[in-house]
């Protein structure tokens, strides 16, 4: 095989890996499936001469094959293309084939992956994450069951052990009976784990260098600072504040259409502003939910940010809006912060941050 720039496209399942290799002019020069194992993978790709370009779709194994192929590889590109318009057949030798060709095009868009100094808190706290979202979960099956048989349950009083007693008198089935006591045991259980969860992923947190500054800022603390660290990693993948706002779910989608007229012989923009059409959908949930929390926290509780949003209030912004707006703010502080390594003063929110 010459020693030329070659495109390759990995469409990657469980078990097996298809393999789309192409060139500069675009011909596929080799198809192959590997097993979707360590040793394979790299024996197939050392055999390949010359500047090698991979990409593969965002998924469960997309950090380990990263990992796996950064050393060996001139560039590795994770995408995501959930949500495109794909036409004509699907199959495993075709999607890769279209990976190859897009890459080789530069039309992918890559996915970020860090470096492996991250994962512990990562995986730190997608513990934490899933015991709370279990617990939630848990929590409303059991109101559910009780409702489902006219039983009311307001308030807290059916997830207390004192209360069990009381509240298992009422369901008459004996079927109904078990599976409130198997989803009690199951919230116990959870309850015993949550806070093992939380204490292993603050401490590990803490060891991050962007701590100082991020804990500094009111209505960040440390669950939704460890939260922020381990989805963000660093703050100069994000050039701009705009940038992370796109990646928050907090940029503005605007559209407009016919921008320009002719006048004496010479294009115009036209005047009028383009319509707004809400968020960007596309983004990072976790990220989001922690910015839209404090910023919720911080206009209902007094300081110097909460006189921020209701100075947007009374201006005449709606209430809803001046809240993402003091979400877009703390996010945009929160950047800078992490950047310099300063700790927060209530001076940035007149500063060029705004």
């Amino acid at each position: 095989m010459q020693r030329s720039t070659k495109y390759v496209g990995l469409d990657v399942h469980q078990a097996s890996t298809v393999v789309s290799v192409r060139e500069d002019s675009g011909r596929v020069i080799a198809r192959s499936v590997v097993p979707t194992d360590q040793s394979p993978l790299l024996e197939f790709f050392r055999g390949l001469r010359g500047m090698i370009h991979v990409a593969f779709e965002e998924g469960t194994q997309a950090q380990w094959l990263h990992d796996l192929l950064t050393p060996v590889v001139a560039r590795v590109i994770v995408c995501d293309r959930r949500g495109e318009r794909r036409q004509g057949s699907k199959g495993d030798l075709a999607d890769a084939d279209e990976l190859s060709e897009q890459l080789r095009l530069g039309g992918l868009r890559a996915v970020y992956h860090g470096d492996t100094q991250g994962l512990r808190l990562k995986e730190l706290t997608r513990a934490y994450r899933n015991i709370v979202e279990d617990s939630i979960r848990v929590m409303l099956r059991l109101k559910a069951l009780f409702r489902a048989r006219g039983i009311p349950t307001p308030g807290q009083g059916v997830y207390q052990p004192k209360q069990r007693a009381t509240w298992q008198a009422k369901l008459l089935d004996a079927g109904a009976r078990f599976r409130a006591e198997a989803l009690w045991t199951e919230l116990d259980v959870l309850r015993q784990l949550h806070p093992q969860a939380k204490k292993a992923m603050v401490a590990e947190a803490r060891r991050h260098p962007g701590w100082p500054a991020l804990t500094s800022m009111p209505f960040l603390g440390p669950v939704r600072v460890a939260l922020l660290l381990a989805t963000l990693q660093t703050p100069w993948r994000f050039r701009t504040k705009r940038n992370l706002w796109a990646y928050a779910g907090l940029a503005v989608v605007t559209r407009s259409s016919a921008d320009w007229v002719i006048e004496a012989g010479r294009p115009v923009r036209q005047r009028r502003p383009p319509m707004t059409r809400g968020l960007n959908r596309n983004h990072n949930h976790v990220v989001k939910e922690v910015f839209k929390a404090a910023a919720t926290a911080a206009s209902a509780r007094p300081g110097p940010l909460q006189q921020w949003y209701e100075g947007l209030v009374h201006n005449g912004m709606q209430e809803p809006l001046a809240r993402v707006t003091l979400a877009r703010k703390m996010a945009a502080i929160a950047l800078r912060l992490w950047k310099k390594g300063e700790r927060f003063d209530a001076v940035h929110l007149t500063s060029a941050t705004r």
